[in-house]
Order: C-alpha cells, then sequence, then structure tokens
C-alpha cells in the first residue's frame, strides 16, 4: 500500500551541491563504466573533480566525499560495501530513493552533473547513459519526471526552454531562479532596465549570502580538524 505521506517528505528532500556531484557520479559511472562500479573514495574524488561532462567545476577532497557520502546513506540514496581484498567502495541506490527508471535516471544524472539544461542538450549528453533516439523521446522523460516532483521548467515552453531537477536546497534554488531570469532577460530586447537591475541586484545579494555560507563552512572545518 503507498504512503502518500512518505512520498510526499522524500519528494521535499534536498541536497548540498556536494552530495549531488557525489550522486550524478556514482550512477554516471555506473552506467558508463560498469567494469569500475561500485567506487572507491579515490574514484569518487576522480570523478566529481573531472574537467568533462561537469558544471561547475569542482574540487572536492577527501573529506568533502566522505561527508557528501554520509549524507547519501543517512538518506538512503548510497550504500557503502565491502569490495574485494575488503576496499570500502560505494553505489547509489537512486533508483529506489527517487524510483526511477533507466532513461528517468540518465536524464535526472545529467542534470545533477551540469545544472539546467534544454531537451537538445540533454538528449545529446544522456544518450551516453541511455539511448534518446529523438527529441519527443527526452521530452516524454521529463514531463514523467515532472509529474514526479523531480524536475521542473524554469523558462516558458518553447525553443530555449531550460529544466532544472528539484533537489536544490531554497538558498541555492533562489539563486538559480535568478540567475535564469537574467539569461532570460539578455535575451529579450523588450525587457526594461528597471527589471535587470532588480535581478542583477538579487543575484549580488544570494552571491555575498553564498560567500558567508563558504567562509562559515570552512571555518567550521577548521574547528573540527
Amino acid at each position: 500500500m503507498s504512503n502518500p505521506e512518505g512520498e510526499a517528505e522524500k519528494r521535499c528532500l534536498s541536497l548540498s551541491s556536494n552530495a549531488r556531484r557525489v550522486l550524478g557520479v556514482l550512477v554516471e559511472k555506473a552506467k558508463t563504466t560498469p567494469d569500475n562500479y561500485p567506487l572507491t573514495a579515490s574514484a569518487l574524488i576522480s570523478g566529481c573533480n573531472q574537467k568533462s561532462n561537469r558544471s561547475p567545476q569542482m574540487n572536492l577532497d577527501e573529506n568533502d566525499v566522505l561527508l557528501a557520502l554520509d549524507e547519501l546513506r543517512d538518506l538512503g540514496a548510497a550504500r557503502e560495501i565491502q569490495g574485494n581484498g575488503r576496499v570500502t567502495k560505494f553505489r547509489h541506490a537512486a533508483y529506489d530513493w527517487l524510483e526511477l527508471d533507466s532513461p528517468q535516471a540518465a536524464v535526472i544524472t545529467e542534470l545533477l552533473l551540469r545544472g539546467p539544461q534544454t531537451i537538445g542538450e540533454l538528449r545529446t549528453r544522456a544518450s551516453r547513459m541511455y539511448n534518446m533516439p529523438d527529441l519527443d523521446a527526452v521530452k516524454s522523460v521529463l514531463d514523467s519526471l515532472v509529474a514526479k516532483d523531480l524536475v521542473e521548467s524554469l523558462s516558458p515552453p518553447g525553443r530555449g526552454q531550460t529544466f532544472a531537477h528539484k533537489l536544490y536546497p531554497p538558498q541555492e534554488r533562489q539563486y538559480l531562479e535568478a540567475k535564469i531570469e537574467k539569461q532570460a532577460a539578455v535575451k529579450s530586447a523588450n525587457v526594461s532596465e528597471t527589471k535587470k537591475d532588480a535581478v542583477d541586484q538579487l543575484i549580488a545579494r544570494l552571491d555575498a549570502v553564498n560567500q558567508r555560507i563558504d567562509d562559515l563552512e570552512a571555518r567550521l572545518k577548521q574547528l573540527e580538524s
């Protein structure tokens, strides 16, 4: 029997930026390099910091990755196992945690690894994990993820429509929406300068808040070390 309250709670969960990157890497590597999966912490660090198929670029260390894994394991999104030679390895549980099938996992993984994207971008990039024959196939997958409340559109339907996952914390989500609005404003000659300035001011304030959060996290790291 389904549990609507439990399902609603699951859909409201958010992940830190590091946990999103780690989860994305685990799903990606399970699909693209299954012979080397599950992953060690060292392999996860390399996958998180690699230059290709990542946006933004990150520079996570072992502590960052292990803390992200703790976050994911607490939520039931990742698991720790013993590999050959008793080396600790990690695997994702995204299919169960988010109730995904293979095409849905491919699309949401690309959103986790690269951020908001258009349907065309998702078709090109997600096809390395699951064959997407055309734009309609991607749109169908996106519609199913929207129905699950895991993905949302950040811009109006039509050419250049952008989609994002819904695992962002509220602070990052607000920043993301402001950034997308600014990009849309730049493209539209009919948008007033006043609105552009308001969006710029909002982004500047959010940047300042994000910097303060980063500074506090750095201080906490120093205190814990």
